[in-house]
Protein backbone atom coordinates (compact mmCIF):
# COMPACT_ATOMS: atom_id res chain seq x y z
CA UNK A 1 0.00 0.00 0.00
CA UNK A 2 1.09 3.57 -0.45
CA UNK A 3 1.72 5.47 2.58
CA UNK A 4 -1.21 8.30 3.15
CA UNK A 5 -1.11 11.39 1.46
CA UNK A 6 -0.86 14.67 2.92
CA UNK A 7 -3.51 16.60 3.39
CA UNK A 8 -3.59 19.46 0.46
CA UNK A 9 -4.68 22.32 2.71
CA UNK A 10 -2.25 24.66 0.86
CA UNK A 11 -2.22 28.82 0.83
CA UNK A 12 -2.12 30.41 -2.45
CA UNK A 13 1.34 31.03 -3.47
CA UNK A 14 2.10 33.05 -6.70
CA UNK A 15 5.24 31.70 -6.25
CA UNK A 16 4.59 28.18 -6.91
CA UNK A 17 4.41 29.03 -10.84
CA UNK A 18 7.77 29.84 -10.64
CA UNK A 19 9.53 26.44 -9.63
CA UNK A 20 6.83 24.71 -12.26
CA UNK A 21 9.16 26.61 -15.10
CA UNK A 22 11.76 23.92 -16.41
CA UNK A 23 14.89 25.17 -17.16
CA UNK A 24 15.70 26.99 -20.71
CA UNK A 25 11.93 26.07 -22.62
CA UNK A 26 11.45 28.88 -25.27
CA UNK A 27 10.25 26.26 -28.13
CA UNK A 28 7.14 26.79 -30.34
CA UNK A 29 3.74 25.94 -29.00
CA UNK A 30 0.44 24.85 -29.83
CA UNK A 31 -1.53 26.21 -27.14
CA UNK A 32 -0.96 29.09 -24.86
CA UNK A 33 -3.35 30.17 -22.21
CA UNK A 34 -2.32 33.59 -20.68
CA UNK A 35 -3.89 36.25 -17.47
CA UNK A 36 -5.47 33.33 -15.83
CA UNK A 37 -4.97 31.72 -12.60
CA UNK A 38 -3.89 28.32 -12.12
CA UNK A 39 -4.71 25.91 -9.57
CA UNK A 40 -1.32 24.11 -9.34
CA UNK A 41 0.02 21.43 -7.09
CA UNK A 42 3.70 21.63 -5.08
CA UNK A 43 5.83 18.90 -4.40
CA UNK A 44 3.94 17.70 -1.12
CA UNK A 45 0.43 17.75 -3.29
CA UNK A 46 -0.75 20.86 -1.66
CA UNK A 47 -2.97 23.31 -3.76
CA UNK A 48 -2.47 26.78 -4.62
CA UNK A 49 -3.16 29.00 -7.04
CA UNK A 50 -0.52 31.24 -9.52
CA UNK A 51 -2.00 35.01 -10.41
CA UNK A 52 -1.76 35.88 -13.88
CA UNK A 53 -0.25 32.48 -15.14
CA UNK A 54 0.59 31.65 -18.61
CA UNK A 55 0.20 27.89 -19.85
CA UNK A 56 1.91 26.96 -22.93
CA UNK A 57 1.53 23.54 -24.03
CA UNK A 58 3.34 21.82 -26.78
CA UNK A 59 2.70 18.06 -28.56
CA UNK A 60 -0.42 17.30 -26.29
CA UNK A 61 1.26 18.00 -23.08
CA UNK A 62 1.75 20.80 -20.48
CA UNK A 63 5.38 22.43 -21.43
CA UNK A 64 4.97 25.29 -18.32
CA UNK A 65 3.34 26.78 -16.17
CA UNK A 66 4.44 30.06 -15.10
CA UNK A 67 3.62 33.64 -13.20
CA UNK A 68 3.62 36.48 -15.70
CA UNK A 69 3.73 36.36 -19.45
CA UNK A 70 6.58 34.03 -20.96
CA UNK A 71 8.79 34.33 -24.28
CA UNK A 72 7.84 31.66 -26.66
CA UNK A 73 9.12 31.12 -30.19
CA UNK A 74 6.33 32.62 -32.19
CA UNK A 75 7.58 32.56 -35.88
CA UNK A 76 8.18 28.54 -35.67
CA UNK A 77 4.40 28.56 -34.14
CA UNK A 78 2.59 29.93 -36.76
CA UNK A 79 -0.43 27.89 -35.66
CA UNK A 80 -0.36 28.38 -32.06
CA UNK A 81 -3.76 28.93 -30.51
CA UNK A 82 -3.63 31.87 -28.05
CA UNK A 83 -6.80 32.44 -24.83
CA UNK A 84 -6.97 35.09 -23.17
CA UNK A 85 -8.63 33.90 -20.34
CA UNK A 86 -8.23 36.65 -18.02
CA UNK A 87 -10.91 36.28 -14.88
CA UNK A 88 -10.99 32.93 -15.25
CA UNK A 89 -9.32 30.05 -13.13
CA UNK A 90 -7.30 27.55 -15.21
CA UNK A 91 -7.90 23.82 -13.13
CA UNK A 92 -7.03 20.13 -14.43
CA UNK A 93 -9.75 18.73 -16.38
CA UNK A 94 -12.36 16.67 -13.82
CA UNK A 95 -12.16 12.93 -13.78
CA UNK A 96 -15.23 10.72 -13.26
CA UNK A 97 -14.20 8.01 -11.56
CA UNK A 98 -17.31 5.84 -12.40
CA UNK A 99 -20.60 5.86 -14.85
CA UNK A 100 -22.34 4.42 -17.25
CA UNK A 101 -22.67 7.06 -20.52
CA UNK A 102 -25.49 5.54 -22.35
CA UNK A 103 -27.33 4.99 -19.56
CA UNK A 104 -28.68 9.16 -20.01
CA UNK A 105 -31.36 7.46 -22.24
CA UNK A 106 -32.63 6.42 -19.12
CA UNK A 107 -32.49 9.49 -16.97
CA UNK A 108 -35.64 10.22 -14.64
CA UNK A 109 -37.20 6.82 -15.71
CA UNK A 110 -37.35 5.65 -12.82
CA UNK A 111 -37.50 8.12 -9.27
CA UNK A 112 -38.29 8.11 -6.17
CA UNK A 113 -37.77 3.88 -5.78
CA UNK A 114 -35.52 1.66 -3.81
CA UNK A 115 -32.93 0.09 -5.35
CA UNK A 116 -34.33 -3.08 -5.85
CA UNK A 117 -37.28 -1.93 -7.98
CA UNK A 118 -34.80 0.36 -9.60
CA UNK A 119 -33.19 -2.46 -11.07
CA UNK A 120 -35.94 -5.23 -11.60
CA UNK A 121 -38.61 -3.27 -12.52
CA UNK A 122 -37.43 -0.91 -14.68
CA UNK A 123 -33.59 -0.71 -15.48
CA UNK A 124 -32.63 -4.10 -16.37
CA UNK A 125 -35.66 -4.36 -18.28
CA UNK A 126 -35.32 -1.86 -20.23
CA UNK A 127 -31.95 -2.57 -20.75
CA UNK A 128 -33.04 -5.84 -22.30
CA UNK A 129 -34.21 -3.74 -24.89
CA UNK A 130 -30.60 -2.03 -25.63
CA UNK A 131 -29.41 -1.49 -29.26
CA UNK A 132 -26.23 -0.54 -30.68
CA UNK A 133 -27.71 2.61 -31.66
CA UNK A 134 -29.39 3.48 -28.60
CA UNK A 135 -25.66 2.96 -26.64
CA UNK A 136 -23.96 5.18 -29.43
CA UNK A 137 -26.61 8.04 -28.60
CA UNK A 138 -26.59 7.83 -25.41
CA UNK A 139 -22.75 7.68 -25.56
CA UNK A 140 -22.72 11.05 -27.54
CA UNK A 141 -24.73 12.97 -25.25
CA UNK A 142 -23.28 11.62 -22.11
CA UNK A 143 -19.67 13.24 -23.45
CA UNK A 144 -21.41 16.22 -24.55
CA UNK A 145 -22.66 16.55 -20.78
CA UNK A 146 -19.46 15.75 -19.47
CA UNK A 147 -17.27 18.03 -21.78
CA UNK A 148 -19.77 20.94 -20.84
CA UNK A 149 -19.71 20.32 -17.03
CA UNK A 150 -15.58 20.15 -17.34
CA UNK A 151 -15.00 16.50 -17.04
CA UNK A 152 -12.30 15.67 -19.50
CA UNK A 153 -12.19 11.82 -18.45
CA UNK A 154 -14.38 9.25 -17.52
CA UNK A 155 -14.30 5.48 -16.55
CA UNK A 156 -17.29 3.53 -18.26
CA UNK A 157 -18.82 0.57 -17.35
CA UNK A 158 -21.33 -1.20 -19.70
CA UNK A 159 -21.57 -3.03 -22.47
CA UNK A 160 -21.54 -2.50 -26.03
CA UNK A 161 -18.25 -0.71 -25.14
CA UNK A 162 -16.68 -1.01 -29.11
CA UNK A 163 -19.10 1.59 -29.66
CA UNK A 164 -18.55 3.82 -26.41
CA UNK A 165 -14.81 4.22 -27.29
CA UNK A 166 -15.55 5.37 -31.17
CA UNK A 167 -18.26 7.92 -29.40
CA UNK A 168 -14.96 8.95 -26.90
CA UNK A 169 -12.74 9.08 -29.72
CA UNK A 170 -14.76 11.54 -32.13
CA UNK A 171 -15.73 13.48 -29.01
CA UNK A 172 -11.73 13.94 -27.97
CA UNK A 173 -12.69 13.24 -24.64
CA UNK A 174 -10.38 10.88 -22.64
CA UNK A 175 -11.54 7.45 -21.13
CA UNK A 176 -10.91 3.89 -19.10
CA UNK A 177 -13.77 1.73 -20.64
CA UNK A 178 -14.35 -1.90 -19.70
CA UNK A 179 -17.08 -4.43 -21.14
CA UNK A 180 -19.33 -5.33 -18.51
CA UNK A 181 -19.54 -9.33 -17.76
CA UNK A 182 -21.62 -10.86 -15.73
CA UNK A 183 -21.16 -15.61 -14.93
CA UNK A 184 -24.80 -15.84 -16.50
CA UNK A 185 -23.15 -14.73 -19.52
CA UNK A 186 -21.02 -17.94 -19.47
CA UNK A 187 -16.73 -18.13 -19.82
CA UNK A 188 -18.03 -15.98 -22.79
CA UNK A 189 -19.05 -12.97 -21.22
CA UNK A 190 -15.26 -12.71 -19.44
CA UNK A 191 -13.72 -13.57 -22.60
CA UNK A 192 -15.47 -10.40 -24.37
CA UNK A 193 -14.34 -7.84 -21.33
CA UNK A 194 -10.60 -9.19 -22.16
CA UNK A 195 -11.01 -8.94 -25.79
CA UNK A 196 -12.45 -5.37 -26.17
CA UNK A 197 -9.79 -4.36 -23.33
CA UNK A 198 -6.85 -5.47 -25.59
CA UNK A 199 -8.18 -4.09 -28.58
CA UNK A 200 -8.25 -0.95 -27.62
CA UNK A 201 -6.06 -0.41 -24.83
CA UNK A 202 -4.06 2.92 -25.86
CA UNK A 203 -5.96 3.80 -28.64
CA UNK A 204 -7.70 7.30 -30.03
CA UNK A 205 -3.80 8.30 -30.17
CA UNK A 206 -2.89 7.33 -26.35
CA UNK A 207 -7.11 8.79 -24.98
CA UNK A 208 -8.99 5.74 -24.40
CA UNK A 209 -7.31 3.02 -21.71
CA UNK A 210 -8.92 -0.20 -20.37
CA UNK A 211 -10.25 -2.55 -17.60
CA UNK A 212 -11.26 -5.78 -17.41
CA UNK A 213 -15.38 -4.91 -16.00
CA UNK A 214 -17.10 -8.08 -13.86
CA UNK A 215 -20.21 -6.40 -12.93
CA UNK A 216 -20.40 -6.80 -8.61
CA UNK A 217 -19.59 -9.98 -6.11
CA UNK A 218 -23.02 -10.27 -6.11
CA UNK A 219 -23.38 -11.35 -10.29
CA UNK A 220 -20.12 -12.75 -10.77
CA UNK A 221 -19.18 -15.77 -9.10
CA UNK A 222 -16.05 -16.23 -7.21
CA UNK A 223 -14.60 -18.69 -9.96
CA UNK A 224 -14.82 -15.58 -12.49
CA UNK A 225 -13.23 -13.28 -9.73
CA UNK A 226 -10.39 -15.22 -9.33
CA UNK A 227 -9.98 -15.82 -13.15
CA UNK A 228 -10.62 -11.76 -13.46
CA UNK A 229 -7.48 -11.15 -11.35
CA UNK A 230 -5.15 -13.58 -12.93
CA UNK A 231 -6.08 -12.26 -16.69
CA UNK A 232 -5.63 -8.62 -14.86
CA UNK A 233 -1.96 -9.79 -13.57
CA UNK A 234 -1.15 -11.42 -16.89
CA UNK A 235 -2.14 -8.48 -19.04
CA UNK A 236 -1.22 -5.62 -16.94
CA UNK A 237 -5.11 -4.43 -16.45
CA UNK A 238 -7.15 -2.34 -14.26
CA UNK A 239 -10.19 -3.85 -12.64
CA UNK A 240 -13.44 -2.26 -12.49
CA UNK A 241 -15.96 -3.08 -10.55
CA UNK A 242 -18.91 -2.48 -8.33
CA UNK A 243 -18.40 -4.09 -4.78
CA UNK A 244 -19.74 -3.14 -0.98
CA UNK A 245 -22.15 -0.48 -2.91
CA UNK A 246 -24.13 -0.81 0.50
CA UNK A 247 -24.54 -1.82 3.96
CA UNK A 248 -27.54 -3.99 2.69
CA UNK A 249 -24.95 -5.41 0.21
CA UNK A 250 -22.35 -6.22 3.18
CA UNK A 251 -24.95 -7.85 5.53
CA UNK A 252 -26.18 -10.02 2.98
CA UNK A 253 -22.87 -10.94 2.19
CA UNK A 254 -21.91 -11.99 5.18
CA UNK A 255 -25.44 -13.54 6.43
CA UNK A 256 -25.43 -15.93 3.01
CA UNK A 257 -21.45 -16.25 2.33
CA UNK A 258 -19.64 -15.18 6.15
CA UNK A 259 -17.70 -13.10 4.15
CA UNK A 260 -18.14 -9.01 3.16
CA UNK A 261 -17.89 -8.24 -0.64
CA UNK A 262 -14.65 -6.95 0.04
CA UNK A 263 -13.14 -10.43 1.75
CA UNK A 264 -14.76 -11.72 -1.19
CA UNK A 265 -12.17 -9.80 -3.62
CA UNK A 266 -9.76 -10.18 -1.63
CA UNK A 267 -10.18 -14.31 -1.37
CA UNK A 268 -9.90 -14.12 -4.93
CA UNK A 269 -6.93 -11.94 -5.70
CA UNK A 270 -8.44 -9.28 -6.80
CA UNK A 271 -6.97 -6.71 -4.16
CA UNK A 272 -3.70 -7.63 -5.58
CA UNK A 273 -4.31 -6.26 -8.84
CA UNK A 274 -5.01 -2.95 -9.98
CA UNK A 275 -8.49 -2.57 -8.64
CA UNK A 276 -11.12 0.49 -8.89
CA UNK A 277 -14.10 -0.04 -6.58
CA UNK A 278 -17.26 1.64 -7.50
CA UNK A 279 -19.19 3.39 -3.82
CA UNK A 280 -17.91 1.22 -1.23
CA UNK A 281 -20.21 2.48 0.69
CA UNK A 282 -21.11 -0.24 2.51
CA UNK A 283 -17.46 -1.00 3.73
CA UNK A 284 -17.05 -1.73 7.03
CA UNK A 285 -14.56 -1.80 9.96
CA UNK A 286 -13.63 -5.79 9.50
CA UNK A 287 -12.68 -4.61 6.08
CA UNK A 288 -10.42 -2.21 6.73
CA UNK A 289 -7.24 -3.86 7.71
CA UNK A 290 -7.90 -6.12 4.67
CA UNK A 291 -7.50 -3.06 2.16
CA UNK A 292 -4.87 -2.37 4.10
CA UNK A 293 -2.82 -5.62 3.65
CA UNK A 294 -3.95 -5.12 -0.73
CA UNK A 295 -0.59 -5.72 -2.70
CA UNK A 296 -2.42 -3.69 -5.60
CA UNK A 297 -3.45 -0.37 -6.59
CA UNK A 298 -6.05 -0.13 -4.43
CA UNK A 299 -8.99 3.17 -5.63
CA UNK A 300 -12.41 4.09 -4.72
CA UNK A 301 -15.06 5.78 -6.46
CA UNK A 302 -17.94 8.17 -5.12
CA UNK A 303 -20.76 8.94 -6.02
CA UNK A 304 -22.95 10.97 -3.37
CA UNK A 305 -25.67 12.14 -5.17
CA UNK A 306 -27.02 8.62 -5.77
CA UNK A 307 -26.93 7.62 -1.96
CA UNK A 308 -28.68 10.39 -1.00
CA UNK A 309 -31.53 9.80 -3.74
CA UNK A 310 -31.41 5.56 -2.84
CA UNK A 311 -31.70 7.09 0.95
CA UNK A 312 -28.91 4.62 2.20
CA UNK A 313 -27.92 4.88 5.41
CA UNK A 314 -23.94 5.02 5.11
CA UNK A 315 -21.61 6.85 2.69
CA UNK A 316 -18.01 6.20 1.38
CA UNK A 317 -15.50 6.28 4.23
CA UNK A 318 -13.20 8.63 2.86
CA UNK A 319 -11.51 9.85 5.58
CA UNK A 320 -10.80 6.07 6.53
CA UNK A 321 -9.98 5.45 3.35
CA UNK A 322 -7.38 8.57 3.02
CA UNK A 323 -5.74 6.78 6.61
CA UNK A 324 -4.91 3.52 4.26
CA UNK A 325 -3.27 5.81 1.43
CA UNK A 326 -6.53 4.74 -0.99
CA UNK A 327 -7.59 7.25 -3.39
CA UNK A 328 -10.71 7.99 -3.65
CA UNK A 329 -11.87 9.51 -6.61
CA UNK A 330 -15.21 11.82 -7.82
CA UNK A 331 -17.42 9.83 -9.68
CA UNK A 332 -21.51 10.36 -10.21
CA UNK A 333 -22.90 6.85 -11.35
CA UNK A 334 -25.01 6.53 -14.22
CA UNK A 335 -27.30 9.73 -14.92
CA UNK A 336 -30.30 6.89 -14.68
CA UNK A 337 -29.93 6.45 -10.97
CA UNK A 338 -27.99 10.08 -10.52
CA UNK A 339 -29.92 11.75 -13.28
CA UNK A 340 -26.80 13.77 -13.69
CA UNK A 341 -23.17 13.53 -14.96
CA UNK A 342 -21.94 16.35 -13.22
CA UNK A 343 -18.65 15.73 -11.16
CA UNK A 344 -18.89 19.45 -9.88
CA UNK A 345 -21.73 18.42 -7.67
CA UNK A 346 -20.02 15.53 -6.63
CA UNK A 347 -16.96 17.52 -5.39
CA UNK A 348 -18.76 19.82 -3.37
CA UNK A 349 -21.70 16.90 -2.02
CA UNK A 350 -18.42 15.25 -1.10
CA UNK A 351 -17.31 17.80 0.90
CA UNK A 352 -20.88 18.29 2.68
CA UNK A 353 -21.66 15.12 3.36
CA UNK A 354 -18.39 13.80 4.76
CA UNK A 355 -18.72 16.89 6.84
CA UNK A 356 -22.09 15.71 7.75
CA UNK A 357 -21.30 12.31 8.44
CA UNK A 358 -18.32 12.38 10.20
CA UNK A 359 -19.59 15.85 12.16
CA UNK A 360 -16.53 17.90 11.70
CA UNK A 361 -16.87 20.89 9.71
CA UNK A 362 -12.66 20.96 9.44
CA UNK A 363 -12.93 18.07 7.09
CA UNK A 364 -13.11 17.69 4.09
CA UNK A 365 -11.91 20.99 3.28
CA UNK A 366 -12.21 22.86 -0.24
CA UNK A 367 -9.10 22.09 -1.08
CA UNK A 368 -8.85 18.31 0.27
CA UNK A 369 -12.12 18.13 -2.23
CA UNK A 370 -10.39 19.91 -5.20
CA UNK A 371 -7.73 17.29 -4.30
CA UNK A 372 -10.25 14.87 -5.26
CA UNK A 373 -11.00 15.94 -7.84
CA UNK A 374 -8.09 16.28 -9.36
CA UNK A 375 -4.90 14.13 -8.73
CA UNK A 376 -6.46 11.57 -6.59
CA UNK A 377 -9.39 10.83 -9.17
CA UNK A 378 -6.70 10.97 -11.85
CA UNK A 379 -5.00 7.99 -9.86
CA UNK A 380 -8.68 6.13 -9.06
CA UNK A 381 -8.27 5.92 -13.31
CA UNK A 382 -4.91 4.60 -13.17
CA UNK A 383 -3.70 8.02 -14.78
CA UNK A 384 -2.14 9.53 -12.14
CA UNK A 385 1.17 9.97 -13.37
CA UNK A 386 -0.41 11.72 -16.87
CA UNK A 387 -3.22 13.61 -15.92
CA UNK A 388 -4.56 15.30 -13.00
CA UNK A 389 -2.21 18.48 -12.05
CA UNK A 390 -0.84 21.58 -14.11
CA UNK A 391 2.87 20.45 -14.31
CA UNK A 392 5.26 20.47 -17.55
CA UNK A 393 5.40 16.86 -18.55
CA UNK A 394 1.60 15.98 -18.02
CA UNK A 395 -1.42 16.05 -20.79
CA UNK A 396 -2.97 19.04 -20.78
CA UNK A 397 -6.37 18.16 -20.15
CA UNK A 398 -7.22 21.61 -18.56
CA UNK A 399 -10.39 23.54 -17.92
CA UNK A 400 -11.05 26.99 -17.53
CA UNK A 401 -13.74 28.24 -15.24
CA UNK A 402 -15.20 32.01 -15.09
CA UNK A 403 -15.69 32.99 -12.22
CA UNK A 404 -16.50 36.65 -12.38
CA UNK A 405 -20.37 35.97 -11.89
CA UNK A 406 -22.38 37.32 -9.43
CA UNK A 407 -22.90 33.76 -7.62
CA UNK A 408 -19.28 33.96 -7.33
CA UNK A 409 -18.33 37.10 -6.16
CA UNK A 410 -16.52 38.40 -4.07
CA UNK A 411 -13.93 35.95 -4.19
CA UNK A 412 -12.31 35.45 -0.44
CA UNK A 413 -10.66 32.04 -0.64
CA UNK A 414 -10.77 30.67 -4.07
CA UNK A 415 -10.37 26.87 -3.46
CA UNK A 416 -14.01 27.40 -1.30
CA UNK A 417 -15.55 29.58 -4.67
CA UNK A 418 -14.49 26.90 -6.71
CA UNK A 419 -16.12 24.30 -4.47
CA UNK A 420 -19.44 25.63 -3.10
CA UNK A 421 -20.07 28.83 -5.12
CA UNK A 422 -19.17 27.87 -8.70
CA UNK A 423 -21.04 25.55 -10.57
CA UNK A 424 -20.58 23.14 -13.99
CA UNK A 425 -22.02 25.58 -16.07
CA UNK A 426 -19.20 28.07 -15.53
CA UNK A 427 -16.69 26.15 -17.18
CA UNK A 428 -16.41 28.32 -21.14
CA UNK A 429 -13.06 25.93 -22.40
CA UNK A 430 -12.67 22.65 -22.20
CA UNK A 431 -9.41 21.13 -23.55
CA UNK A 432 -8.49 17.32 -23.80
CA UNK A 433 -4.36 16.68 -25.07
CA UNK A 434 -3.73 19.84 -25.62
CA UNK A 435 -7.05 20.22 -28.53
CA UNK A 436 -10.21 22.33 -27.44
CA UNK A 437 -13.18 20.51 -27.59
CA UNK A 438 -15.52 23.33 -25.84
CA UNK A 439 -14.60 26.73 -26.56
CA UNK A 440 -16.65 29.90 -25.13
CA UNK A 441 -19.53 27.05 -24.10
CA UNK A 442 -19.70 25.56 -27.97
CA UNK A 443 -19.46 22.36 -28.21
CA UNK A 444 -16.74 21.57 -31.14
CA UNK A 445 -17.28 17.99 -31.95
CA UNK A 446 -20.61 17.13 -31.11
CA UNK A 447 -24.09 18.18 -32.10
CA UNK A 448 -26.93 18.17 -29.44
CA UNK A 449 -29.94 18.67 -31.08
CA UNK A 450 -29.41 16.21 -33.91
CA UNK A 451 -28.68 13.41 -30.90
CA UNK A 452 -31.31 14.48 -28.80
CA UNK A 453 -33.83 14.44 -32.12
CA UNK A 454 -32.87 10.82 -33.00
CA UNK A 455 -32.86 9.67 -29.55
CA UNK A 456 -36.37 10.63 -29.09
CA UNK A 457 -37.81 8.78 -32.08
CA UNK A 458 -36.27 5.72 -30.76
CA UNK A 459 -37.34 6.30 -27.12
CA UNK A 460 -41.01 4.08 -27.30
CA UNK A 461 -38.62 0.90 -28.08
CA UNK A 462 -36.33 1.16 -25.88
CA UNK A 463 -38.79 1.55 -22.49
CA UNK A 464 -41.39 -0.80 -23.68
CA UNK A 465 -40.79 -3.53 -20.74
CA UNK A 466 -44.10 -5.00 -21.50
CA UNK A 467 -41.97 -8.24 -22.72
CA UNK A 468 -41.07 -9.33 -18.89
CA UNK A 469 -37.57 -10.24 -19.59
CA UNK A 470 -34.69 -8.43 -17.38
CA UNK A 471 -30.82 -9.28 -18.23
CA UNK A 472 -30.43 -10.00 -14.61
CA UNK A 473 -32.35 -10.12 -11.16
CA UNK A 474 -31.08 -7.54 -8.54
CA UNK A 475 -30.76 -9.81 -5.08
CA UNK A 476 -28.28 -9.41 -3.21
Amino acid sequence: MTSPEPTPDATTDSSAGDRLQPPGTKSPADLIITRCTALVHDDQEQIGFVEDATIVVRGGRIESVTAGPVDVDVPAAEHTERIDARGQVAMPGLVNCHTHAPMVTLRGIAEDLPIEEWFNDFVWPIESNLQEKDVELGARLACAEMIRGGVTCFADHYFSMDTVAAVTAESGMRANLGQAFFSSQGAEGREQSLDFALRHRDTADGRITTSLAPHAPYTVEDADLAATAQLAKEHGLLVHIHASENRDQADTSLARHGRTPIEVLADAGLLDTDLLIAHGTGIMERDLPVLARATGRIAVASAPRGYLKFAWPTTTPVRALRELGIPVGLATDGAASNSSLDVWESMALTALVQKFTEGDPRWLTSRQALHHATLQSARAVGLGEEIGSLAPGRRADIILVDVSGPHTQPVHDLAATLVHSARSGDVRTTIVDGRVIMRDRELLTLDVPAIVREMNERMPALIDRSHGKRIQDYDT
